[in-house]
C-alpha cells in the first residue's frame, strides 16, 4: 500500500511536530511525504499523477482557527477537478482510503463537549467527510495530536508508533493489526525473536477468547 501524506504547513521548518512526523515517516518505503506549501503554484498533472499513484491519502496539518491551512484549500480547489475525481456516475476515487492528522496547541479535553472549545476534531473535519462521500473515498478516524510541545519523550515515542501505523496499517485501531505490526518488527532479529513470538502467541490467545465470547453471545440469543 503506497499513502501520500498530503501536508499542509506555512512555516514547516519552524515547526517541531511536523519535523518529528517526517522523521518518524522518513523509514517507510511505501510512504510519500508531499508538502503542499513547497510546491505552489501546483502542476497539476503532476499533483494528479500523485494522488492515482497513492493507495492512501493523508490530510496532515494544524489546526489554525478550527480549518486546515490555506494551502491545502487552494490544492483541493486547483488539483480535485470535477472530471478527475467524480463524473455522472459518481466518484472516480473508490479503492481509496483518506485519513487525517491533525495537531492543535490546547489540550485533547478541549475538543469535546463542555471543554473550552466545545466541539469535536471530527466535527471540524465534516467538510472532507463530503469531499470523501462524494469522491468514493473511504474515511480513516482521524489521528489527533495534541500539545507535542508539553510531551514526554516516552509519549513521543508512543506518538512515533501509532503514527507509522496509521500510515501503512488498512485498520489502523485493530489491535490485531497493531500487534502483528508489532510482531513484524520483532521477528527476524536473535533479541527480539523470542518477544515477537510470546506476542504471537498471546495474540492467539485473544483471538481464540474472542471466539469464544461471540461463542457464547451467539448462544444467549438462541
Amino acid at each position: 500500500m503506497e499513502t501520500l501524506v498530503v501536508v499542509s504547513h506555512p512555516e514547516i521548518e519552524k515547526s517541531d511536530t511536523q519535523q518529528f512526523l517526517k522523521a518518524s515517516a522518513a523509514s517507510l518505503s511505501q510512504v510519500v511525504w508531499h508538502h503542499l506549501d513547497s510546491r505552489l503554484p501546483f502542476d497539476v498533472t503532476a499533483e494528479q499523477q500523485a494522488i492515482t499513484s497513492a493507495d492512501r491519502l493523508i490530510f496532515q496539518f494544524p489546526l489554525y482557527w478550527y480549518m486546515a491551512p490555506a494551502s491545502l484549500h487552494q490544492w483541493l480547489t486547483d488539483v480535485w477537478l470535477k472530471q478527475f475525481v467524480y463524473d455522472a456516475r459518481g466518484g472516480l476515487l473508490h479503492g481509496k482510503s483518506l485519513g487525517f492528522v491533525v495537531t492543535f496547541s490546547q489540550s485533547a479535553t478541549a475538543y469535546q463537549l463542555g471543554g473550552s472549545v466545545g466541539f469535536s476534531i471530527s466535527q471540524f473535519l465534516t467538510p472532507y467527510a463530503a469531499l470523501a462521500a462524494k469522491t468514493g473515498l473511504t474515511l480513516l478516524p482521524p489521528l489527533t495530536i495534541a500539545q507535542f510541545a508539553n510531551q514526554t519523550d516516552l509519549e513521543h515515542q508512543q506518538l512515533l508508533v501509532r503514527y507509522q501505523q496509521y500510515l501503512t496499517l488498512d485498520h489502523p485501531d485493530r489491535p490485531d493489526e497493531q500487534a502483528q505490526w508489532f510482531i513484524d518488527r520483532l521477528s527476524g532479529n536473535a533479541d527480539t525473536q523470542l518477544l515477537a513470538d510470546q506476542l504471537a502467541a498471546q495474540t492467539d490467545d485473544i483471538d481464540r477468547l474472542r471466539l469464544t465470547l461471540h461463542e457464547l453471545k451467539a448462544g444467549e440469543s438462541e
